[in-house]
């Protein structure tokens, strides 16, 4: 569903570190990863940040995975 995912593991983090970022639990982050929860809109633009992606990439409404200007 998102790609949160891939953008994590290429990084080689964990659920925990992400979901400490973006100020939520282990847990809840997971069932985001699954498509079982929704990322609301301040955690989509925390994750767009630390990635440096566009939120349309993390959304999967473009390929280019453009770094944010």
């Amino acid at each position: 569903m998102y790609r949160i995912r891939d953008l994590r593991e290429d990084r080689e983090l964990s659920q925990a570190e992400i979901a400490k970022i973006i100020k939520t639990t282990q847990q809840h982050y997971s069932k985001m990863e699954c498509g079982k929860a929704d990322i609301n809109g301040e955690k989509l633009k925390l994750l767009a940040r630390f990635y440096n992606v566009s939120v349309d990439y993390i959304l999967g409404l473009i390929d280019d995975p453009r770094p944010l200007k």
